[in-house]
């Protein structure tokens, strides 16, 4: 599923159109959550797929559905794509990083887990290949590698970013990591940079995949993109990771980076005052690492 932002609404794309009962999660119903939501709640959109949509409850919307095949069948468009990938694993590991009885070991290992997920689909469609033939076992057989002149690398956005990044190496052949470290202030909620091993400038076609699991007020992650930017990304050169994001750091990204593709596990429809994300999962960094 991938989900842009209009105005001030999300607007979501679906692959596949599912209907399925509410799923019993922990030993507690859990809704449905739509990708879909307005900032100011109001009500938008008309259902494109011929049935009639759920009953409205608090802060949410109907999706607004359209069909596409594929990342690339969007390819072109300057708005932000916000992409959360309908696959059972990753409502899976989200609802366990959810429960607040899970301890740090096993919250670390899924949100670990989750990333590994998030970062198989956003390289679909977007790692370049090189083609030729070698020989099995049983004879030639034409294959098609990663190819390796073109840089992959993988900015986690400390401390949490470290845990959703932790299998990166297992999905992305030959890749580099650069850490990037970036603290909020507990009452301003500005962003401070107090690590920075990125290079002075990427290579040329690099490609990377900028880690953070939450996106909430939107200050470390635009902090961390203008970083990027500085060292010569585009934005069709990076992609964001993250387990949950919510609609405020979404339209600043929208707003300063149109064109850029956000892969998260949920859109979660608010941010409280002390900046966290609502239901969202607590602190990320906290439950990784138990500090």
């Amino acid at each position: 599923m991938a989900c842009s932002i209009s105005g001030n609404a999300f607007r979501c794309y679906s692959e596949t159109l599912r209907f399925a009962p509410r799923q019993q999660q922990c030993g507690r119903v859990m809704p449905n959550h739509s990708p879909l939501f307005s900032f100011n709640s109001s009500p938008i959109i008309s259902q494109t797929l011929g049935v009639s949509p759920p009953p409205v409850s608090r802060r949410r919307v109907p999706v607004r559905a359209k069909m596409a095949a594929s990342e690339g069948s969007m390819k072109g468009s300057n708005r932000m794509l916000v992409f959360v990938p309908p696959h059972p694993l990753i409502k899976h590991w989200i609802s366990v990083l959810r429960n607040d009885q899970t301890p740090c070991p096993i919250f670390k290992s899924a949100i670990a887990e989750l990333g590994r997920l998030l970062m198989y689909e956003a390289s679909r469609e977007w790692l370049p290949t090189v083609v030729g033939e070698i020989m099995s076992p049983m004879g030639a057989a034409s294959v098609e590698f990663i190819d390796p002149r073109e840089p992959i690398a993988v900015v986690p956005i400390l401390r949490a970013g470290l845990a959703l990044a932790e299998h990166a190496s297992t999905v992305l052949p030959a890749n580099k990591i650069y850490h990037l470290g970036i603290s909020r202030d507990e009452e301003t909620l500005l962003p401070s940079v107090y690590l920075n091993k990125l290079p002075d400038e990427f290579p040329d076609n690099s490609r990377v995949f900028l880690v953070d699991p939450m996106l909430a007020t939107g200050g470390t992650i635009i902090a961390a993109m203008d970083l990027l930017k500085e060292r010569g990304l585009s934005v069709q050169q990076i992609k964001v990771i993250c387990a949950v994001a919510a609609p405020p750091a979404l339209s600043k990204l929208n707003e300063k980076y149109p064109g850029l593709h956000v892969y998260t596990g949920i859109i979660d429809p608010e941010v409280n005052e002390k900046g966290f994300i609502i239901p969202g999962l607590g602190d990320a960094g906290d439950r990784s690492f138990g500090t």
